[in-house]
């Protein structure tokens, strides 16, 4: 079998899945298993900036960790056109209903850049006081402006991208998406390096062994790197590039759900509906970020070793649940298509065996982490004192990990069924009552450790939180098919499809 053909075994788009009848666990493996590769990819950008901004100074990895939060805020601001967007394909694709799919699809992107673009320009405006607020001291505040307002000005770019994703996925398509997102992280790999350090003492360059090269590129071209800001252009220009290539599969229309100028035109009608979905999406996102941020007021109080190992911890979080995620995102378009093919039972197992799946790999998963703590955090920064407080951050938290994989499957289901509200709550009890304040009171008299038992604490009780509520079974009356608008001259296209 050749390479070819062995990764077209792994990986299967939306021809060769049916999501609305047959067993589970294969078309929730085949649909999730591109989108955790995307998700990998995704937090490679972020990993990346944190190995290379870590060798630049620990100011520099102060600042980025702090940049995240924010960063994360802009997103989860915009977060519910994107979500609203998946919902209404996916459940129009399970109904039939490919031409109101085709127009949700049109108009969401239209309103994700308006949102974007909007939320670039305030987010560019008041990066100074977010810093003020987070309490951000003086020789990191003016690297997170630096690196934020490079972000805000590329937002268009990152948020457009993330649509394309959430689109192309609400149809069933996971697959295209991850080879555009691999693309675009290793232009961001490429580059990344060279922007932050520039040609004079690129840790790269010594790596490879080509300081020859390196002293002549110096000498050609004066060029020393940005520093922060040189990741920050990287990562928005590889975005931006990504996002052509996205518009341009989407407008062709040959792989998946296809849009159209001529439906973009911004429909009020529409706009409302995308409101209603994805409103609860964006307080749930807004929730996790200000979380995280107002998190990050109670971590200023310490040395910038802890906010190093807060940053670390974080992003390898990110990476051990990545399966978690994908298959969150898996389950909220199996959910949403067979809502719409008025499959509610399948629906439902479909979250089960999701969960059950996540609570015992990520369990396993979180042991592992803490039996390597220490190697792992020694690859990310060469300070001792980052390194012990990240170790014992990745101990504290390991065995609670499949808590979050339980609370990730069920919210997905929530999300595709359009009840979105329910999964914001779920994240704020989560987040905003729970994990703040544990933290925030228990680092007084538990000094550091106050703040790490904050996670595992939070993380179980979200998860038993999730399943309870899914239990009382309030999602099944969540069918957007016949209440959502579609364009003028599609509703006898409509009413055919609904009558075969």
């Amino acid at each position: 079998m050749g390479i070819r053909e062995s990764v077209d075994s792994l990986f299967k788009g939306p021809e060769s899945l049916d999501l609305t009848s047959g067993g589970i666990s294969w078309p929730l493996f085949y649909l999730s298993l591109p989108i955790i590769i995307q998700n990998l990819f995704q937090v490679l950008y972020n990993l990346a900036d944190t190995f290379w901004l870590g060798r630049h100074s620990t100011e520099a990895l102060s600042a980025i960790t702090f940049a995240f939060p924010i960063v994360f805020l802009m997103i989860s601001l915009a977060l519910g056109v994107s979500v609203a967007g998946s919902v209404l394909v996916a459940q129009h694709t399970g109904a039939g209903n490919e031409k109101r799919a085709a127009y949700a699809a049109s108009q969401t992107m239209a309103y994700a850049f308006i949102i974007s673009i909007v939320l670039g320009v305030l987010g560019y405006a008041f990066v100074d006081d977010i810093t003020v607020l987070l309490g951000v001291n003086e020789t990191v505040a003016p690297l997170v402006v630096e690196y934020m307002r490079i972000y805000a000005i590329g937002l268009f770019a990152v948020f457009g991208f993330a649509v394309f994703m959430a689109l192309m996925r609400g149809y069933g398509d996971t697959v295209t998406p991850m080879y555009v997102m691999a693309g675009s992280v290793v232009l961001n790999i490429v580059i990344d390096p060279i922007l932050i350090f520039g040609f004079d003492a690129n840790p790269l360059f010594g790596f490879l062994g080509l300081g020859g090269l390196e002293a002549a590129a110096l000498d050609a071209t004066g060029y020393t790197g940005w520093g922060i800001g040189g990741a920050a252009v990287a990562t928005v220009f590889s975005r931006a590039v990504a996002l052509v290539i996205g518009l341009a599969i989407l407008f062709r229309g040959n792989h998946g759900v296809q849009i159209r100028l001529s439906e973009m035109v911004p429909d009020l009608e529409f706009g409302r509906t995308i409101l209603d979905i994805g409103l609860p999406a964006s307080v749930e996102g807004a929730a996790r970020s200000l979380s995280i941020t107002a998190l990050l007021v109670v971590v200023a109080t310490f040395p910038n070793a802890v906010s190093g190992a807060y940053g670390i911890g974080t992003r390898i979080f990110s990476v051990i649940f990545l399966p978690a995620l994908a298959v969150s995102q898996g389950i909220e378009t199996m959910t949403g298509q067979n809502i719409g093919a008025e499959e509610l039972d399948r629906a439902a197992e479909t979250n089960h065996f999701g969960a059950r799946a996540m609570l015992v790999l990520l369990t396993v998963g979180g042991g592992l982490i803490m039996l390597a703590a220490r190697p792992i955090a020694g690859i990310f920064s060469p300070d001792p004192a980052v390194v012990d407080h990240t170790t014992t951050f990745l101990r504290v938290t390991g065995l609670s990990f499949g808590f979050i994989g339980v609370m990730r499957a069920y919210t997905g289901g929530f999300r595709g069924a359009g009840h979105t509200m329910i999964a914001a709550i779920i994240s704020l009890v989560t987040l905003g009552f729970v994990r703040l304040p544990v933290a925030w009171l228990a680092s007084g008299p538990l000094d550091v450790m106050g703040l790490w038992i904050a996670f595992p604490i939070s993380n179980i009780v979200g998860g038993v939180v999730a399943y309870l509520w899914f239990k009382r079974d309030t999602w099944r009356d969540g069918n957007l098919t016949e209440s959502s608008p579609s364009p003028e001259g599609l509703e006898s296209n409509v009413a055919s499809t609904d009558n075969d």
